[in-house]
Order: structure tokens, then sequence, then C-alpha cells
């Protein structure tokens, strides 16, 4: 089994410094905790820079879109850490805290991140196997003799 790197809060702290607004987000098994940085720029996520933590150009865009809703493009930096689930899920996660956090730094952006749909956390999730099925929802096959 390989061995996760945790990164710790110093090389958070060595990012971004001085007053912060924080929010927890969300999706699945992926949890994150964002913390918003006023008058910096930049995303760091788990220590490192979003587009290389998320190759895929959908997640980037995932990521930045409540910060493009809110128009902070280049005023505030954000640090992440975040842990569970998979990539996608992760990139929701930090949608989601990326959201509330930027509703703790200003109320007023609360009504446009809700109308696109930044504030509400995804509540699906996979849902158990039962009894007597092979999966949650599958049945072994019927034969008739």
């Amino acid at each position: 089994m390989a061995t996760k790197k945790i990164v710790t809060k110093k090389a958070e702290a060595a990012t971004f410094s001085g007053r912060y607004k924080q929010g927890v987000g969300g999706r699945k098994t992926a949890s994150a905790q964002v913390r918003v940085f006023p008058k910096q720029s930049g995303i760091v996520v788990n220590g490192k820079d979003y587009t290389e933590y998320f190759a895929q150009p959908r997640h980037q865009m995932t990521v930045l879109s409540p910060i493009k809703t809110a128009q902070m493009e280049n005023a505030i930096g954000v640090s992440v850490l975040v842990r569970g689930g998979g990539i996608s899920a992760q990139a929701d996660a930090i949608r989601n805290g990326i959201a509330r956090a930027l509703v703790e730094h200003d109320v007023e952006l609360k009504k446009s991140l809700r109308r696109d749909g930044h504030m509400t956390r995804d509540p699906r999730a996979v849902e158990r196997k039962h009894y007597g099925l092979k999966k949650a929802r599958r049945a072994p096959q019927w034969a008739k003799r």
C-alpha cells in the first residue's frame, strides 16, 4: 500500500500569510478546508499549484468557477487542504468550500453564488449494498431451471 504525503501547515503558511476567511466544502467522501486570503493571488491545493494538482481543464474550471462568479480572479489567494474521494469529488468539494469562504469574506456575494449553484453541497453518494443482491441494485441472475 502506497503512503500518501501529508502536507503540514508550514507548507501552507509559507505560501500565504495574514488574515483569512475559512470555508469547508464537501462532495461524496471528499472534504476540503479552504482559506481565502484577501489582497493576494494564486490557488494552492495540498501544497501544489491547482493546475499541477488538477491536470484536466474541466477540474481547473470547476475550482475557478466561484471565483469567476464573484469576479475576484486577482483579488484573493486561496489555500486548500483536501482529503478523500476522487479527483472530481475533490474539485467539487473545493468549489463548495471556496464559495462558503467567499460568503464569509463578503455576504453580498451569497445571492450570485447560490444562483450559480456553488453554495449547495451535492447530496448524491454511493448507495450501500443490500442483503441478497450482488451490488446495491443488481440482483443475482435468474434461472428458470
